[in-house]
């Protein structure tokens, strides 16, 4: 489970912003979102809300390339340059190392995992561990000098190989991983359960939705969820088919046709096919049926559904971590919130799954139980770095109070309250501006 996220020097993230998912002592609201695990509690869930350009999206990209450099670290090249992207609007930060650092729990212990780094090489790198006793150092790294301590447990010659083995601009926990060191194995699995993904492209959900059809388990649960989304279809299915040229559009040069049948010609291709129920002509349900291809026949936002039923349903099944960005895009506010509420609920979430999700659905502030330690806002500073903050820490300067739980949240974010909304002020003259103009030309 996902304890704490922080990042520096990312895009529009200047300074340290940290996204806690431990729970606010002071909260007593829908405790059924609090996970208890190896003596820790967390969150299952955390909505961050914003204006368009206040850093949300950065801030879940974060987590993306973090996760995305821990895994394919070992197998890039010495001069792949790594994905630094500093921020760029204040002096000094161009020649400052981007910070990731993750808090997580798994196998009965908390890991504390971080690295700075810059286009060519990794500057820092650290790992701790906390069972029952005090935390402890398990490696450090500055720049190419890598100590393991003994609490690193191993073989000598293994982890004398992995520090030899890591390059300038490579992770030595991916090498410690590479060489089957086991505290690193165990860590590479817990981040292979984080998910992120982009709510607005979730294409490349699609193969990974379809190969969960292999297991009969994983078919009937997505099954069960689009179904009970109630889309109008009644069954959905997948089929698989050995790749035919006839299947190639007609327009295709001669050249990039003999090219692709080359590549293909061993390939299995797919196709997910809707049930739908046919009526009579006095509108009355029939037993005959209507199967269609979803892409062709289906809207946006069910093809969105399917596409993200397979990483919904393995974060639950798995008690993972899902990270969405844009998590309402084309889909129906409804769709939203149930989707939603199945990780918060303990039923459906029985192994303490976690849902990350950026949004401007309003309506989940009101119909969502959401805790106020669970609802987040990004808003820019006055030199225009990202920051993150949460309703929980909001107090009100007039009675020095903090947000009730009973209290409007939709209405009150809307009304600029907890801030993180547009000001149209500007927008508003320049349209009366164009107005009056028009009027006086007539």
């Amino acid at each position: 489970m996902l304890i704490e996220f922080s990042a520096s020097n990312y895009r529009s993230i200047g300074d340290e912003q940290i996204l806690s998912l431990v729970p606010n002592s002071a909260h007593d609201d829908y405790l059924e979102n609090i996970i208890q695990s190896s003596g820790h509690s967390v969150l299952n869930a955390a909505a961050i809300y914003g204006n368009n350009g206040s850093g949300k999206s950065n801030l879940i990209s974060a987590i993306g390339i973090m996760d995305k450099m821990v895994h394919i670290s070992a197998r890039t090249s010495s001069t792949t340059n790594l994905p630094y992207d500093p921020f760029l609007l204040r002096e000094g930060y161009a020649d400052k190392p981007t910070k990731f650092e993750i808090i997580f729990v798994t196998g009965g212990y908390r890991y504390k995992y971080g690295f700075e780094y810059f286009q060519k090489f990794i500057y820092k790198e650290w790992l701790y561990k906390k069972g029952k006793g005090r935390e402890v150092l398990l490696f450090g790294r500055e720049e190419d000098i890598i100590e393991p301590t003994s609490a690193l447990k191993g073989n000598k010659t293994v982890l004398d190989a992995a520090i030899e083995a890591t390059r300038s601009n490579g992770l030595f926990l991916s090498t410690c991983d590479m060489l089957n060191v086991k505290e690193a194995k165990t860590i590479m699995h817990w981040f292979k359960q984080l998910n992120c993904l982009n709510g607005i492209d979730t294409e490349a959900q699609e193969i990974r939705t379809v190969k969960m059809f292999d297991d009969k388990a994983m078919r009937e649960a997505i099954n069960n969820y689009m179904l009970n989304l109630h889309l109008g279809m009644i069954d959905l299915n997948v089929s698989t088919k050995d790749f035919d040229e006839s299947d190639l559009p007609d327009n295709l040069h001669e050249s990039q046709r003999r090219l692709l049948i080359d590549k293909l010609k061993n390939a299995q291709g797919y196709s997910v096919m809707t049930m739908h129920r046919k009526y009579d002509i006095d509108g009355k349900e029939t037993d005959e049926t209507l199967s269609w291809k979803l892409d062709e026949h289906e809207s946006e936002g069910t093809i969105k559904a399917f596409h993200l039923s397979g990483p919904i349903i393995s974060a639950l099944s798995a008690g993972g971590v899902l990270v969405i960005d844009e998590i309402e895009a084309k889909m129906h506010p409804i769709i939203t919130l149930s989707t939603i509420n199945l990780f918060l609920n303990k039923k459906t979430n029985p192994l303490g799954a976690q849902i990350i999700f950026a949004t401007h659905d309003t309506n989940l502030l009101t119909y969502s139980h959401l805790r106020r330690d669970q609802i987040f806002f990004t808003e820019k500073n006055k030199w225009e770095s990202t920051e993150l903050y949460s309703l929980s820490g909001i107090v009100y300067p007039e009675n020095n109070q903090k947000e009730r739980m009973d209290t409007n949240k939709e209405k009150r974010y809307l009304e600029g309250r907890y801030g993180a909304i547009p000001y149209l002020g500007t927008l508003s003259v320049l349209i009366n501006h164009v107005v009056d103009g028009k009027k006086r030309d007539n």
